[in-house]
């Protein structure tokens, strides 16, 4: 009779070992922000391929193409300035108030596409998220570059306006780099922020227009900051000087502007927003992270 062989039915390794040799882990669990952050960055390729779909789908029907991401904000500078420049006159006692406007309708526009965007990030990706495993914070990071691309264009627009108006170019102009760099960190944290917003609660789309109106009022884009000391005095005045978009409109027009009254010195303007870029990326980025196990489900 031919022997047989008789498999031990004990593993001589624990399962929980024998999954942490090979790699593997809990297709549920929550990973840890590093992690996280780690899972992001090696998945680098596919955010600026999704980045560069977006954009594709978004122009690539119209006759004029990415020439829209220069004449939206221009087109907005333009009807902002016929209606309060020349015929409300808001800027009567400005100096070159159209590059103070356009600057400020600019860098706000920069900001506030990237909140539209982001509330929609993750609700209008339900069929990728569904299909395919990934970090879905690779949706939102997408949008925001696609949003950095489309702002660093019209920046050079913008300084063709700022020219023309008038300013000579100097040596602070190049302070528009560290502006831009801490606008996309703080744009980063809003649009995480709003990504997991939006798929919680989807009527938040709804209140945007309004929220990203007012704020637009409470950060000077349309008038000059002096009318903000002329009506508000104390803790109201600094609560206002230290909205976080006043803050990054005013570093712009420090940087390309001569002569130009701010909500605050130069130095404390950069340590604002320096505070708010690493608090909204920290903030939103944790937010976001918290909820990634429930992205798609329901």
């Amino acid at each position: 009779m031919p022997e047989t062989a008789v498999a031990d039915t004990a593993p001589a390794v624990p399962l929980k070992e024998l999954a942490r040799r090979h790699g593997l882990s809990s297709s549920g669990r929550l990973v840890g922000p590093f992690e996280y952050l780690s899972q992001l960055w090696g998945y680098r390729h596919f955010i600026t391929a999704h980045a560069k779909a977006k954009t594709v789908s978004a122009l690539g029907t119209t006759h004029l193409g990415t020439l829209w991401q220069v004449l939206t904000p221009a087109l907005n500078a333009f009807v902002y300035y016929i209606i309060f420049g020349v015929i409300i006159g808001t800027g009567a006692n400005s100096t070159n108030f159209i590059a103070y406007l356009c600057i400020g309708v600019f860098v706000f526009g920069f900001s506030q596409t990237v909140v539209g965007q982001g509330a929609n990030a993750i609700t209008g990706n339900l069929g990728l998220i569904r299909a395919l495993h990934f970090p879905r914070g690779s949706l939102p990071l997408s949008t925001v570059l696609v949003e950095i691309r489309n702002f660093i264009t019209a920046l050079g627009v913008l300084v063709i306006i700022v020219l023309f108006t008038g300013e000579r170019p100097n040596l602070e102009w190049l302070l528009i780099v560290p502006a831009l760099l801490l606008q996309s960190l703080f744009n980063t944290g809003l649009v995480l922020f709003f990504a997991r917003l939006g798929s919680k609660l989807r009527d938040i789309k709804q209140l945007i227009p309004f929220i990203m109106r007012f704020w637009m009022y409470a950060s000077a884009v349309l008038y000059p900051v002096t009318r903000f000391t002329e009506h508000l005095h104390g803790w109201k005045l600094h609560l206002i000087e230290a909205n976080p978009m006043l803050v990054f409109i005013e570093l712009y027009r420090h940087s390309l502007m001569e002569n130009v009254t701010l909500a605050g010195s130069p130095r404390l303007l950069w340590t604002e927003a320096v505070i708010w870029s690493l608090f909204a990326s920290v903030g939103g980025f944790l937010y976001f992270w918290r909820g990634e196990k429930g992205y798609g489900r329901g």
